[in-house]
């Protein structure tokens, strides 16, 4: 992962973060027999947001999905959309609509015919119903390709008729189930962008599953992190990438170095860590409330670490604090960055991402190599579960 998106704020959601919440989601719990799927989950979504739900194969998202949806019903809790209890709301009654992973286009119709099923079923009258699924197929950028069938389009262009039919009776709520996941990378890139120009136009309100973390990142204007069928973490993509409450998150979002250490001084604005692994303190500037003596990991992002051929100037040739000194094992060139692994005299290996920018006449820094490598005290970040 090579940077997080700068935090985005729809429209609807600029009026106050205090506004009450058009999702409400209380102490939701899904059994199946004795495994609990979904555990006491509780999440408040705003009006006109992006909301990602992102965690690995059977964290509970998709099931969350599909009780918002009206497909799964509660074994307890509440579902509350717009103010009104959807718990036990049959699908077809919610102001809710969902987009599958699968598209689940009718080969045996066209685009048209697609889009309009929906509304068909509503006994729309035919001029209206031609008006609005025109007026999508353009928003969807798929107005010239109403008479084609779904094996006559690439796979993006098929997304984007999925789409259009989820959003053709302009749902309250729009759910997506991996929405971007058949789609090659450079497409799915694109899309990402599209589906995002798209909601900020229609004002709707996005529940997306996902288990990539770039399109969660790149979509979301706030994310749920996952695990085991509970709310790990809930925050703007920056927030939970620089800031993760849990080894967990820390781990599943983006590449990390993480090490175990005991607290060995604690002050009110920092505190230092022995990380014998690492082979050096850790100063963290950041407040942590857990006394000395107590077991703590420090996790470190690849691009926040500096690496050189002569020690920090606080180092000498001796330990420091936020310093050590290891050897260059792998180097990968990446294109827009490289990765380092440099493996330290205490023999833990630290990944290390650096740009790939002019360097002038600089001799880059190559295998086996001995290196320094630094970092800046508010650069780690301190967990304690």
């Amino acid at each position: 992962m090579n940077a997080v998106s700068q935090d985005r704020v729809s429209p609807a959601t600029m009026s106050s973060s205090t506004d009450s919440a058009y999702v409400r989601i209380a102490n939701l719990t899904k059994k199946f027999g004795d495994f609990t799927a979904v555990d006491a989950v509780s999440l408040d979504i705003r009006k006109g947001e992006i909301f990602c739900l992102l965690g690995g194969s059977g964290s509970g998202k998709t099931t969350l999905l599909r009780m918002l949806a009206g497909f799964e019903t509660p074994t307890s809790g509440t579902i509350r959309i717009d103010g009104e209890d959807m718990s036990t709301t049959p699908p077809y009654e919610r102001p809710v609509n969902m987009m599958f992973q699968s598209y689940a286009l009718f080969p045996h119709m066209s685009v048209e015919k697609n889009v309009a099923f929906g509304l068909e079923q509503e006994r729309l009258g035919r001029d209206q119903i031609r008006r609005q699924v025109g007026e999508i197929l353009d928003i969807v950028k798929m107005g010239g390709f109403g008479a084609r069938k779904p094996h006559q389009l690439s796979g993006g262009q098929r997304q984007r008729v999925a789409l259009a039919r989820a959003l053709v009776k302009r749902p309250k709520l729009l759910l997506l189930d991996e929405p971007l996941a058949a789609l090659d990378k450079k497409l799915r890139e694109h899309t990402q962008f599209e589906l995002l120009n798209m909601q900020q136009r229609l004002g709707v309100t996005f529940i997306v599953v996902t288990h990539d973390q770039e399109e969660a990142i790149t979509l979301g204007q706030r994310l749920g992190v996952m695990n085991h069928g509970r709310i790990a973490q809930v925050g703007t993509p920056s927030d939970i990438y620089e800031s993760p409450a849990t080894r967990f998150v820390a781990d599943f979002i983006g590449s990390v170095n993480m090490f175990e250490g005991q607290v060995s001084d604690e002050a009110s604005d920092c505190v230092r860590i022995e990380c014998r692994d690492l082979g050096c303190q850790v100063r963290a500037e950041r407040a942590v409330s857990c006394g000395r003596g107590a077991t703590v990991w420090t996790a470190i992002r690849p691009e926040k670490i500096t690496i050189a051929r002569q020690p920090p100037a606080a180092a000498g040739n001796g330990a420091a604090e936020n310093a050590v000194r290891g050897t260059v094992r792998e180097i990968a060139y990446m294109g827009d960055m490289s990765i380092y692994l440099v493996q330290t005299d205490s023999g833990r290996v630290l990944r290390v991402t650096l740009p790939n920018i002019s360097r002038g006449g600089e001799r880059p820094i190559g295998r086996e190599e001995s290196v320094w490598l630094s970092w800046h005290g508010s650069s780690p970040v301190v967990l304690t579960e």
